[in-house]
């Protein structure tokens, strides 16, 4: 079976080591997620999922803020989106995000994740199920824990983890639950997160 065989049905992603990143963030979230994705080329060849910890109760606008700081097309995730590279898929408020293996999207309901909807475990596993060694999942700064039942997910499936480091983390508890999962491939400062990302799509491995 070749490659196209395997992967029918999804979009043509070039010829790059990893076709999906599943970024996830809470307190301090915003900060980060401006800077690793202001940092990504225009034409970044692999698509972006985006969990942020929000209020429930009000529309996002972090899509329109985002967009103004990153050359990608970053929109607030809809029902049944294909997954394009260069593109940004952002988990609206109250929903959890979730990744077919079809490339496209699904927004649920369901029950709150350790009090949490979006729950970025919930992202990371359908990601981890979906592109298996094909995924990068990153954990950025935030309170609490969600994150860290996916990170294991992902490095089941063979896929890539990165954290955010502590000392460039305004609030260390994702990251660091993350962290003692023992499953994190690298901790790195946020200002190399965007050219690790970078390196590992287009070549697989960080030099």
């Amino acid at each position: 079976m070749n490659e196209n065989e395997e992967h029918k049905g999804r979009p043509a992603f070039s010829s790059v080591a990893f076709d999906i990143v599943a970024l996830a963030a809470s307190a301090g979230g915003l900060t980060a997620l401006s800077q690793v994705l202001s940092s990504l080329p225009g034409n970044f060849p692999a698509s972006v999922v985006v969990v942020q910890h929000l209020d429930p109760r009000h529309r996002s606008l972090m899509a329109d803020i985002l967009s103004r700081r990153s050359p990608l097309h970053i929109k607030q995730a809809e029902e049944n989106d294909c997954l394009t590279p260069a593109t940004v898929y952002i988990a609206p408020p109250d929903q959890h995000l979730l990744v077919n293996p079809d490339a496209t999207l699904s927004l649920s309901h369901s029950e709150l994740v350790h009090f949490l909807r979006p729950s970025a475990d919930l992202l990371f596993e359908s990601v981890a199920a979906s592109f298996k060694d094909r995924a990068i999942a990153v954990v950025l700064t935030g309170t609490g824990s969600d994150g860290a039942m996916g990170v294991n997910a992902i490095k089941k499936m063979g896929g890539t983890v990165i954290v955010q480091d502590e000392k460039t983390s305004e609030f260390f508890g994702m990251p660091g639950a993350a962290i003692q999962t023992g499953n994190v491939d690298f901790i790195l400062p946020l200002a190399e997160i965007p050219s690790a990302l970078i390196t590992l799509v287009m070549k697989g491995e960080v030099e």
